[in-house]
């Protein structure tokens, strides 16, 4: 689909960055190779709505197939039935699912164990039902009967998923995990976690969700991440019938099945890497994709009416170039593939570089890299703050320290969701100790948590909050504050101590 086609569907595509790097090394030695990386944010949006029709292409586009295919596993390992109520919760939401699904959409429902076994379509001869009045109630039967023994496999569970939807044309193929457990029986498995995911990388996306007491946050991320999915999990089992309606509401209205970022590098211009940073962290890999020409490109899946950001890192080398200028280090377009749907693609925009000799301009940070490397200190102090408390009152004060450091982020950040998670597992409002009483599901909802992130809040409109003492004397931003505890140094604009105390400075000063 070409840039400037009309349709009823818009793409979106930004580019920020601190353009300035610099010209002569650190130090006046040879540097370090991150001197010379440009980093930059990719911020592209897709929109759905009426568009005026091209006069020049008048001809009415054929109406595209079922978008959807879709394949639901349930955890049915004996772990299920401790207690009953999530086994339940299971069937109800699996069965709301099936009732949403639209007309004409491939399904199947898997029943995971030691193995996946299709309790429906069963032993039909197709792999997958179409979705249809008695094919949904014959699925529900299948649904409603289901049972729970043995153990947890899931690279068996999502290896059975790949051969159901390899042959299907759907441009969308959702794979819709829930289990309540960990991988504990991979090693017993006719295909290993780590061989499914290889496999499986590309054919779908799958969305990973955890019930009860005892599923591993790291597990559901590591399977997503890979499939360009999403984890969740509930509180409570009556949460989630309505979380997999919401989700699969969003599955319909998928807007771009795939979208692909094209990254043409100018000669001596070496692409570094390339990962998604909202809503939440994922490595991309290159394609081997010979159409791209001299680009390189990148898949990303399963576009609703969103926003997400991207990082790009990109190196090159300043020798016989010139200083002070705006020079093009790579081009960025977008692509989708045809799909049956028009889309409105926008023109490619550069990536640039100005060498500079003025160590300050160069030492800017663009904020979206900056965000996202507080979101990376955040998580890692989460991390540490679990393992700490892993070891009882022997890490207890370390991870008292990693939780007012996570805390410290977070209000930096801004975020009220990973705010509202950390304050659950804080004793009380501003003691930055953990609480007592806290069982391992509690730090599993928080790793979930400090995965997701979010881009920075646009100003509010209206007029200004009256400003804060802290903010009657603006700091001169290449100025530096010390932390008075533990003796970090930071811009003298700081609010809260980025070392290992996490303390608010305003106050100690």
């Amino acid at each position: 689909m070409t840039s400037g086609s009309a349709g009823d569907v818009a793409v979106t595509l930004a580019v920020g960055q601190n353009e300035k790097l610099p010209a002569a090394p650190a130090g006046g030695g040879h540097g370090h190779p991150g001197d010379r990386e440009m980093h930059a944010i990719l911020e592209i949006g897709v929109t759905s709505g009426s568009v005026e029709a091209d006069p020049a292409d008048p001809a009415p586009r054929p109406a595209p197939g079922p978008a959807l295919a879709e394949v639901l596993i349930v955890d049915t390992s004996r772990s299920m039935l401790h207690p009953a109520a999530k086994l339940h919760a299971a069937k109800d939401a699996t069965v709301a699912a099936l009732r949403l699904l639209p007309e004409g959409t491939a399904f199947a429902v898997l029943s995971g164990r030691f193995d996946a076994t299709v309790v429906h379509p069963g032993s039909a001869p197709e792999p997958m039902a179409v979705a249809g009045p008695a094919e949904r109630d014959a699925a529900e039967y299948a649904v409603r009967i289901l049972d729970a023994d043995g153990g947890t496999a899931m690279g068996t569970w999502l290896d059975q998923a790949r051969r159901l939807l390899k042959d299907q044309p759907a441009p969308v193929k959702h794979v819709l995990l829930l289990t309540d457990g960990r991988n504990e029986h991979d090693h017993r498995a006719a295909v290993r976690l780590d061989t499914a995911l290889d496999a499986c990388e590309g054919r779908f996306v799958c969305d990973a969700w955890g019930i009860g007491d005892d599923w591993d946050a790291d597990l559901l991320l590591r399977i997503t991440r890979r499939l360009h999915g999403h984890a969740g999990a509930v509180r409570d089992e009556s949460e989630l019938t309505a979380a997999y309606e919401e989700l699969v509401t969003g599955l319909i209205g998928t807007a771009v099945p795939e979208l692909r970022i094209r990254l043409t590098p100018m000669p001596g211009t070496v692409i570094r890497q390339v990962k998604q940073v909202v809503p939440g962290e994922q490595e991309l890999l290159p394609t081997a994709d010979e159409s791209a020409g001299p680009g390189v490109e990148y898949v990303t899946r399963a576009w609703s009416e969103e926003v997400r950001h991207f990082q790009v890192v990109l190196s090159a080398d300043p020798a016989g170039r010139d200083i002070g200028t705006d020079l093009q280090l790579a081009a960025v377009d977008v692509t989708v593939p045809d799909f049956g749907r028009p889309v409105r693609l926008p023109a490619p925009r550069p990536i640039l570089v100005h060498w500079t000799d003025d160590p300050r301009d160069a030492s800017r940070r663009h904020p979206g890299v900056h965000r996202h490397e507080l979101y990376q200190r955040s998580s890692a102090a989460v991390a540490q703050a679990y393992r700490a408390w892993l070891r009882g009152t022997d890490g207890r004060a370390e991870a008292d320290r990693a939780l007012t450091r996570a805390l410290t982020l977070a209000t930096d950040l801004r975020d009220a969701q990973l705010l509202d998670a950390l304050r659950r597992i804080e004793a009380a409002p501003g003691t930055g100790r953990i609480r007592d009483g806290l069982k391992d599901v509690d730090w599993q909802h928080l790793i979930l948590s400090s995965a997701l992130t979010t881009p920075p809040r646009p100003p509010a409109e209206g007029p200004p909050d009256p400003p804060d003492a802290d903010d009657l004397v603006p700091a001169d931003p290449d100025e530096l504050i010390e932390c008075p505890h533990c003796h970090w140094l930071g811009p003298a604009d700081s609010v809260y101590c980025g070392g290992d105390c996490g303390l608010r400075l305003k106050e100690s000063a």
